[in-house]
């Protein structure tokens, strides 16, 4: 418990009377800043590549496998990552996280120079510390999940999770602007140093700022707790009571065998796996598509390749909202499902129309549509895992996430193959199916269970 706690008496008192405060929506609001700064460092080397990988002279596979590592530790620490929210609190583990990889961002300009190079040549230790980069990250996202559980009404989880996933495509659309003009002003290396001190910045707010649950924060009055733990439609939520009285239990351990004989926790995950294998499309190959197929100049490219976060900022929030209020219409199962199932199929025809679209501004367009209703489905993925459990959402978001990043790990490869032997409108044709898939086995996902009913 951090320093609000030793004054949360009387600040609860004396915010007591009148309207439920907003902390609750600041926190969201910071999340969104958090995430958005995890693609600041997740694309940075994306952006400074080409200066680096001419300066040190490495073939475009290797500076491919380079940017792979990060991937490859981001998806690695997903489940370890959600442990420590449900172990220790998302409060210290995210600002531990965001200081990790801000420090391991700055090194990257120094990565040339590191014993790791000595050691195994200049590309290994570009990729050590991409990989450490990744670690770092991998806590984050289950972390953020655990908060919105702590912090938003059952009702409110869908639009909670979805502010901080537009964090996602606030960070793509900010990254290229900043890296660019970063990197013109003070070199490539400069970037890297001012990505590490913003995140300390960043990483300072939140831990002075943010508390595990707001029962512990002095700015939340009576009012907004009682917001929190019944929602402004109480009705609709009476068989939160269980989980609504584990908010207030000191943090446990998962109870992973619950988890991993849930098949609603396996469906979640495989289904995550195929439209992780989607998403990172737009992550990797996006920008040199545009470029060598739609044959766009390198200033054309930077500009239309942020159209796909562009939509995903806005249609993410959009998303969260219909999948809440389906919730309520629908109930849990039903209303989760139909959300996800509108994005997903949405997202197909717009990857089909785009793939087969001859000019190219409608084929953007269509394409980064498609990114945006991912967004939009994506929300049902964090949400249900609130649903599921409260308790170990961490750890079930965690478990989730991992399948999603290892799909999007085999992404860049597999799209490389299909677009070399059968052309791009296959390998774009290829995606919109597994997005399908994705939403298939949605059929197999129960928001309505609870795993921690039969916990003792």
């Amino acid at each position: 418990m951090n320093h609000f706690a030793s004054s949360q008496s009387t600040s609860r008192i004396e915010n007591s009377p009148g309207q439920p405060t907003c902390v609750r929506w600041h926190v969201m609001a910071l999340l969104a800043v958090v995430s958005a700064l995890t693609f600041l460092d997740r694309l940075n080397l994306s952006i400074a590549g080409q200066f680096i990988q001419q300066q040190f002279r490495l073939s475009t596979q290797t500076l491919g496998w380079i940017l792979s590592a990060f991937v490859l530790g981001y998806a690695f620490f997903q489940v370890p990552g959600g442990w420590l929210a449900d172990r220790f609190g998302p409060r210290a583990v995210i600002t531990v996280a965001i200081l990790w990889w801000s420090i391991f961002s700055a090194m990257t300009a120094i990565a040339p120079r590191l014993p790791f190079a000595r050691w195994f040549g200049v590309a290994w230790s570009f990729a050590i510390v991409r990989f450490l980069i990744g670690l770092g990250e991998g806590a984050t996202f289950p972390n953020a999940n655990k908060i919105v559980s702590s912090w938003m009404a059952a009702t409110q989880r869908g639009i909670g999770n979805s502010m901080f996933l537009a964090g996602i495509g606030l960070g793509g659309v900010l990254t290229p602007i900043l890296i660019a003009w970063m990197m013109r002003k003070w070199g490539w290396q400069a970037s890297f140093y001012l990505c590490g001190c913003i995140g300390i910045v960043i990483a300072m707010i939140w831990y002075f700022y943010v508390t595990d649950r707001p029962a512990q924060h002095p700015g939340v009055n009576e009012a907004e707790l009682a917001r929190i733990h019944t929602g402004p439609f109480a009705q609709a939520v009476n068989d939160e009571k269980v989980a609504n009285a584990d908010i207030t239990r000191s943090h446990i351990s998962p109870q992973w065998k619950k988890i991993f004989l849930n098949p609603s926790a396996w469906a979640l995950v495989l289904s995550y796996f195929f439209v992780g294998y989607a998403s990172y499309l737009y992550y990797t190959w996006f920008f040199l598509y545009l470029v060598q197929v739609r044959h766009l100049t390198i200033m054309q490219g930077g500009l239309w390749g942020t159209t796909p976060f562009i939509a995903m900022a806005i249609l993410t929030p959009v998303g969260g909202a219909v999948s809440d209020a389906a919730v309520l219409r629908m109930g849990r199962r039903r209303g989760r499902q139909s959300a996800v199932w509108a994005g997903l199929i949405c997202s197909t025809a717009l990857l089909w129309l785009g793939s087969h679209a001859a000019d190219n501004k409608l084929a953007i367009l269509f394409l980064a549509a498609a990114a945006g209703f991912i967004g939009f489905a994506t929300t049902g993925w964090w949400a249900t895992c609130n649903d599921l459990s409260q308790n170990f959402s961490g750890s079930l978001s965690g478990l989730m996430n991992m399948g999603g990043n290892l799909g999007g790990w085999i992404s860049p490869v597999l799209t490389a193959y299909i677009a070399t032997h059968f052309g791009w409108m296959r390998a774009l044709d290829f995606a919109g199916l597994l997005t399908l898939v994705a939403g298939a086995l949605w059929f197999l996902v129960n928001a309505d269970q609870k795993l921690e009913e039969s916990a003792p």
